[in-house]
């Protein structure tokens, strides 16, 4: 890896310009953040019951005494075996830091289509310890476009970031965030797919602090080098069954 090198001086020069343009960015992103904040609500009218560790619950029980609800829609399809290897990227950012949230008036969730037994082993196996759920076929994953019939995917036509688009896939990665009235008025605030869930993935941001970058150039497909985090050195098979080799 070939790159230019200057004096001590000349880097600070340099440092400070591009500073000049991280400020400009940081201040928009502040605006992003409170335009996001003021995008008009939906209130949530059905009823939704998901199978937890600790029985049924619906939609209001999430909330755990909190106000808002953040959700990661995590890809994992009733017949697959394991969790998607890139959501789980996502999760090894996000597991662990549910303390600091409740201190905020959120309460973080994961909420999947496979069976909660299925959810359960594959927590266990990573060692993760946010609560997951299974949203079954209470219709919550359909209805947030994370999940698709086979006969919607058997058209190659799914409703994706907010348009129709070809896909084979029956599971998309998504997050969404919830709020809960004093009157008890559950509303959808935010939802987010595709490279809108980046903002929650630390460790990306963490490469691209650094000189290789994300270093994904001239792969099959971004992010073909992820795996499960007990699998690195190893192939693993991804969504719809296709082997991705080490």
């Amino acid at each position: 890896m070939s790159h230019k090198v200057v004096s001590r001086e000349e880097w600070i020069e340099a440092r400070k310009q591009l500073l000049i343009k991280e400020k400009e960015f940081s201040r928009l992103g502040d605006q992003l953040s409170q335009q996001r904040r003021e995008l008009p609500w939906v209130r949530v009218e059905k009823e939704y019951l998901f199978e937890s560790p600790s029985g049924k619950e619906s939609l209001s029980d999430l909330f755990a005494g909190k106000s808002q609800l953040a959700v990661y829609h995590f890809m994992f399809g009733p017949e697959w075996e394991a969790g998607c290897p890139h959501c789980s990227f996502w999760a090894d950012n996000f597991d662990g830091i549910d303390a600091h949230l409740r201190a905020g008036d959120v309460t973080l969730i994961a909420i999947s289509h496979a069976p909660l037994p299925k959810l359960e082993a594959f927590k266990q196996r990573i060692g993760w310890k946010f609560k997951w759920v299974s949203a079954g076929e209470n219709g919550f994953n359909y209805d947030y476009f994370v999940s698709f019939t086979a006969e919607q995917a058997a058209k190659g036509e799914i409703y994706q970031n907010y348009r129709l688009k070809q896909s084979p896939l029956t599971e998309i990665v998504g997050i969404s965030a919830f709020y809960k009235a004093s009157d008890g008025g559950i509303f959808h605030t935010y939802s987010a797919y595709e490279r809108g869930v980046e903002t929650i993935n630390g460790a990306y941001h963490w490469l691209d602090l650094m000189p290789k970058g994300r270093d994904e150039a001239g792969l099959t497909f971004a992010q073909s080098w992820v795996r499960h985090h007990d699998r690195y050195g190893s192939d693993y098979r991804g969504p719809g069954g296709l082997v991705i080799p080490a």
